[in-house]
């Protein structure tokens, strides 16, 4: 029996534990899935019985980053992102496996990312993760945090993209809501933005300008970032199975066990056929 949960500000709603159920059974394994709602103020103090109590545990906003002083090693993407969304309890290794739930996830759709011009909204864990896997994919990113000091320190660690505190009202193929807005306690909301130029324009004006919009949120099923997108007649696609697949890479970690992309989109499949 392998004992996990997930951390995070607001996991009541998350679909993680039926998934990992649903996954480490076709691994051949049983577990058990707690979900651990934790205000920033209790973090730290709550930490060290979570490495006590489970065999790994995955973590989501906005603890991605600070967990990292609470680790002795950072391995794979993790290393690059600096930015953890999977821990092995044990060797209190850390891991992440966004980059490859969210290629995959955009593999999946048939959507395509060579040559792509591309724009992320939020330089956080999530974020980081996406620029990094969609410069690794060959397309040209632009990412927007409105806080200078920040976007600067992301991109002194990444350097691949193109930073920005402001946003041109240009097309953009693809635009990917990396910032949170719109889920929990800013449901209905989008994410705000501020134009180059003194530009007054909306939200809504930007999203008329591109072709796919990505939102990270799959609770609610369409957030306002996607229900504006699809109002202006953009294909729009939730974030619901990049959870699945990096709850798969996980898994995977959790046991020890290669990763297939063959057998992680098998698995996606089986698993909306039980959940529709």
């Amino acid at each position: 029996m392998v004992k996990l949960a997930l951390i995070g500000k607001h996991v009541s709603g998350s679909f993680s534990p039926t998934m990992h159920e649903f996954l480490l059974k076709r691994m051949g394994e049983s577990c058990t899935y707690e979900k651990i709602s934790l205000p920033p103020e209790q973090f730290q103090e709550n930490i060290e019985e979570i490495f006590a109590q489970y065999d790994g545990f995955n973590v989501t906003m906005p603890y991605k980053r600070e967990i990292l002083p609470f680790l002795n090693e950072l391995c794979g993407d993790a290393q690059v992102f600096q930015s953890v969304n999977t821990v092995v309890a044990k060797t209190r290794a850390g891991y992440n496996t966004d980059g490859f739930g969210f290629l995959l996830m955009l593999q999946n759709e048939g959507i395509e990312l060579e040559g792509k011009k591309v724009l992320v909204l939020g330089t956080g864990g999530a974020g980081r993760s996406a620029i990094k896997a969609l410069t690794g994919a060959g397309a040209a990113v632009y990412a927007y945090n409105r806080t200078p000091e920040r976007m600067m320190r992301v991109y002194s660690a990444f350097g691949d993209f193109t930073p920005l505190c402001e946003i041109p009202l240009e097309r953009f193929d693809i635009i990917v809501n990396c910032t949170g807005i719109g889920a929990n306690e800013s449901v209905g909301q989008l994410p705000e933005v501020r134009f180059a130029g003194g530009n007054t324009a909306s939200a809504e004006a930007l999203l008329k300008l591109c072709d796919t919009a990505v939102d990270l949120i799959y609770l609610p099923k369409k957030s306002e970032f996607l229900l504006v997108a699809e109002h202006c007649g953009k294909r729009t696609l939730n974030g619901l199975a990049m959870l699945f697949f990096q709850a798969y890479r996980s898994d995977c970690i959790y046991l020890g066990r290669e990763s297939s992309l063959a057998e992680a989109k098998k698995l996606w499949e089986e698993y909306r056929e039980e959940n529709q």
